[in-house]
């Protein structure tokens, strides 16, 4: 067993040159990598659970989007967006793979992580060879972007860890059922200490800025061409829904099955959006569809 090495790679945007770190876990000489990305206001430490369960038969690389974690900080928020988180993974990947492995590879994404994978697998040429799609689609329901809008960019200071860990406990609720330990380990993986000593959440909040300028019409736009992209895909697909999620719907992922890469669809029970495969039943699942 090997423990995680936390690395890093320069990526551009418009705006300048930023590093996008990473964990990486497993043997470093393992030509079968695993990326596993994260959703909009989590971290690559997410998946240190899954990264263990899996680094026996992957080398298994865990970023942390830019504006997020260790990663940098964009010069220009308004480029918090997918094309430009596509193209950060673009070179990760590059970094992280010999030069023409032909077997490319495998991608887990959660939430924003997922629409990352959804427009990388579509590409032509793309190096995503089997994939992951945990709790999203391309219809991305309104109510439920509302509420991520409106607490991604509130500027929230705790004086203390506890408080801070209530909160994003709270905020998170529709994870489902975890342990104390488990719950511990999902809070303090997202806050930090500022140089105050406040508790806050480990991310820009300049994130916030590419939701509050989304128009009805970009949404319907941006809708359209995620589908476009989930039809241009053409590997084996994982489609994981939680029973009450309310960003991907029963009647989507029906929807999502019938075109594209037809994914096979799983259901968890008991959890909204979105799943946070830490634990053993849910790792189970992913290990079934990315080794078998």
């Amino acid at each position: 067993m090997f423990d995680a090495r936390l690395k890093t790679v320069q990526c551009s945007s418009p705006a300048g040159l930023h590093r996008v770190a990473y964990k990486e876990w497993g043997d470093p000489a393992n030509p079968k990598v695993l990326v596993c990305v994260h959703g909009v206001t989590r971290v690559g430490d997410d998946f240190d659970h899954l990264a263990r369960a899996l680094c026996d038969e992957y080398r298994v690389v865990c970023p942390d989007v830019v504006g997020r974690g260790r990663s940098d900080r964009l010069r220009n928020p308004e480029f918090y967006t997918i094309p430009q988180y596509v193209a950060d993974m673009v070179t990760l990947v590059a970094r992280v793979t010999a030069p023409g492995d032909a077997d490319g590879v495998h991608w887990f994404g959660t939430s924003m992580g997922g629409l990352i994978g959804m427009v990388l697998a579509s590409l032509d040429n793309s190096p995503i060879q089997r994939l992951v799609l945990n709790d999203i689609g391309p219809v991305l329901d309104g109510t439920a972007m509302q509420r991520i809008a409106e607490y991604i960019g509130q500027d929230l200071r705790f004086p203390d860890f506890a408080t801070g860990a209530e909160y994003v406990k709270t905020v998170s609720m529709s994870f489902g059922p975890h342990t104390e330990e488990e719950w511990h380990k999902l809070c303090s993986d997202v806050l930090r200490q500022d140089a105050d000593g406040r508790w806050v959440r480990h991310y820009d909040l300049g994130l916030a800025q590419p939701f509050r300028a989304l128009t009805p019409e970009r949404a319907s736009a941006d809708e359209a061409s995620l589908w476009t992209a989930f039809d241009a895909i053409r590997c084996p697909t994982l489609l994981v829904r939680g029973e009450h999620s309310d960003l991907l719907s029963r009647e989507t992922a029906a929807l999502m099955a019938t075109r594209g890469p037809r994914p096979r669809v799983v259901e968890i029970p008991g959890v909204g959006h979105a799943p946070t495969f830490i634990q053993a039943h849910q790792i189970a699942i992913a290990r079934e569809f990315l080794i078998g």
